[in-house]
């Protein structure tokens, strides 16, 4: 292994986790893809730590580390402080306070360090996929992220820890990607790949050779078929991965496949995870796939013949340049499984025994219709006991001195209009004036759903004796805000790029201004379960639904008196607050939004939260100017607000 370069102070730092099985050093899934897709793209932008509690960890695991990587040990509790606040993997900048955590964030980071160390890795850039948002979103809110980024992984490492208790039941996220595989795939601009495959398909009706894509009708010399099979849809696919690949010539195809309506032209099959291409779900999914496939092998050959498309993908991605080289670096002996043709006869896989983890892969999280107006669902309420009551704003003329602030913590300085930035200071000084109430020296503040740092600044500059974290799952947005904080010169401020569920850390007063849908109810989470105080502006009522994490109705009160359909039209209504609309209405609507946020408080009050919905001053800030405020009235850390 190599060791710390003093001209390298520079490399960003990547931080990974080590088990120990029976005082053996092991690797979780998430450290074997973090490492594959280093070795995959040659990447050495990165000084990389394990974090483990004993000595020597790096040397035991020295057959699954790549040669090139600069490795060291650190014990857990020398981790840096933003570091041993998030799960890992993570990665800090050489600044120290900005840091990204969880899979996907950090795989993303790593393939721009690789292309920014060297732009002509398009090999690597493509892995991006179509507009570089290849697990972009999070998977709070993305299926596709939280299948390959949470369900398969915790399945494999389930089944590898009790590899001969399951063989007769195949993990439901396992199976549920098996069926993914199974269907029509869809790419930008496919249109031409279709119609090279209807001539492809007319060509071997009429006992013709197939040609390769771009190539003309007088070429004669046929296509070379790859050995994991898949047609014409497996070599665009490789095409497109080769670095030095030169764009195909320009074809057109005959006048009658011309014609053919788009609707009437063949599918294109899987190759890869995600549809036609190789991409970062496939970096992600090959460790994980090629441990279950070895341990079934192993432990229960027979339950192969239920994945006929996973083990295509597997033999496919073999094909792809480079996968070979970085397995063989990681210590990843790739095989050749033998494909069935097809299932054993019988063999249904939506068949499967139902449990929970099958009901969350396959749960659809599309709003429900419904019909009818507001009106009986708050008169149901009302005949209930149950209606729209505001807490006093305690300290409704508190401003901040706008005027003698620096220019950077001002939003008027950004990119928003004079009557923007003029209502977004208003909305500041509320939620500054409740955070300042509660805030004691020494205190932790994190302003979740941070953006661009509107909060957090403000507060990092206000309360000097503070630590403020900024969290946010959006590069672009974070980065700016690091900038202005820079430009301040605060030194109380951190930057943590990650999705919610990564975050760890303790904390004394969580923040949100404007968190966005069930973002609010994962905030609040988050503080209830760290015995936080907090202080939070919804928004996005009509986006609130039932998810994986919560559903609705929150608290027992509200689920007594209305259905989840009738829940769903205070949330519609509460969105219909827009100064355009007419005075009766926006009163409606703001009753509404009061009515979902008492339903928020009095679940968060079972755990021994004392919770006030209060109205911005002035009300004309937003639309959205409810601020939900809760402090915890008994110190339970570690409540499980979800329940």
């Amino acid at each position: 292994m190599k060791h710390t370069d003093p001209k390298k102070q520079q490399q960003h730092s990547l931080y990974l986790e080590v088990c120990h099985q029976n005082e053996e050093p092991s690797l979780p899934l998430h450290t074997a893809i973090a490492l594959f897709l280093l070795a995959y793209c040659d990447c050495k932008s990165f000084k990389v730590f394990l974090a483990t509690t004993k000595r020597g960890t790096s040397q035991s695991l020295r057959s699954h580390l790549p040669e090139s990587l600069d490795v060291s040990d650190i014990d857990w509790d020398d981790l840096p402080l933003l570091v041993r606040g998030c799960r890992l993997p993570a990665a800090v900048d050489e600044t120290g306070r900005y840091c990204r955590a969880g899979l996907a964030v950090v795989l993303r980071h790593i393939i721009t360090r690789t292309t920014e160390a060297d732009p002509g890795r398009r090999d690597v850039l493509a892995l991006l996929g179509f507009k570089k948002t290849c697990l972009k979103a999070c998977a709070e809110v993305s299926q596709w992220t939280r299948l390959c980024e949470i369900g398969i992984p915790s399945a494999v490492e389930e089944h590898l820890r009790y590899p001969t208790n399951q063989h007769l039941q195949l993990p439901p996220y396992i199976l549920h990607l098996e069926k993914k595989l199974g269907e029509p795939v869809k790419v930008h601009n496919d249109d031409k790949i279709r119609r090279q495959k209807l001539r492809q398909q007319g060509q071997a009706k009429n006992g013709e050779s197939p040609k390769a894509p771009g190539s003309s009708d007088s070429e004669s010399q046929p296509a070379q078929a790859p050995r994991a099979g898949g047609g014409l849809e497996l070599r665009a696919a490789l095409e497109k991965l080769s670095v030095d690949a030169a764009p195909p010539p320009a074809t057109r195809e005959n006048s009658e496949i011309r014609k053919v309506k788009t609707t009437d032209l063949p599918p294109l099959e899987h190759v890869f995870a995600e549809g036609l291409y190789f991409t970062l779900t496939d970096v992600v999914l090959l460790p994980c796939i090629h441990q279950y496939l070895r341990s079934l092998q192993t432990h229960a050959a027979g339950a192969l013949t239920q994945l006929p498309l996973l083990l295509r993908w597997y033999s496919r991605v073999q094909e792809v340049p480079g996968v070979l080289r970085a397995a063989k670096a990681c210590g990843m002996a790739l095989f050749s499984p033998q494909t069935p043709i097809s299932c054993p006869p019988g063999t249904d896989l939506e068949a499967a025994p139902t449990s929970q983890a099958k009901q969350e892969c396959l749960e659809t999280t599309t709003q429900a219709p419904f019909v009818g107006g507001p009106r009986p669902t708050m008169t149901k309420l009302k005949e209930n006991g149950i209606k729209a009551v505001f807490s006093p704003h305690p300290r409704p003329a508190w401003t901040l001195p706008w005027d003698n602030l620096p220019a950077a913590i001002n939003p008027i300085e950004g990119k928003m209009s004079d009557v923007r930035a003029v209502r977004k200071r208003q909305q500041l000084n509320n939620l500054v004036a409740m955070v300042t109430e509660l805030a004691r020296p020494g205190y932790t503040v994190v302003d979740f759903c941070s953006g661009g740092g509107h909060v957090g600044i403000v507060l990092a500059h206000t309360l000097p004796d503070c630590q403020v974290i900024l969290i946010e799952n959006k590069e672009e947005s974070l980065v700016r805000a690091k900038s202005r904080s820079a430009e301040l010169g605060l030194a109380n401020i951190g930057f943590i790029q990650a999705n919610l569920d990564y975050f760890t850390g303790p904390f004394h007063i969580g923040v949100a201004l404007h968190a966005c849908g069930v973002a609010t109810d994962m905030v609040v989470e988050h503080c209830v379960q760290a015995g936080a105080a907090f202080v939070v502006s919804p928004c996005c009522y009509g986006f609130i639904q039932n998810t994986i994490k919560f559903s609705f109705p929150r608290s027992k009160k509200f689920q007594e008196t209305l259905s989840y359909k009738e829940h769903m039209i205070l949330c519609r209504f509460a969105d219909q607050t827009a100064v355009q609309l007419p005075p009766e209405r926006r009163l409606i609507g703001k009753q509404c939004m009061c009515l979902v946020d008492l339903d928020r408080s009095w679940a968060a009050e079972t755990h021994g939260y004392s919770v006030r919905v209060i109205t911005m001053e002035p009300e004309s800030c937003s639309p959205k100017n409810n601020m939900l405020v809760g402090t915890p009235s008994l110190k339970k850390g570690g409540s499980d607000y979800s329940s």
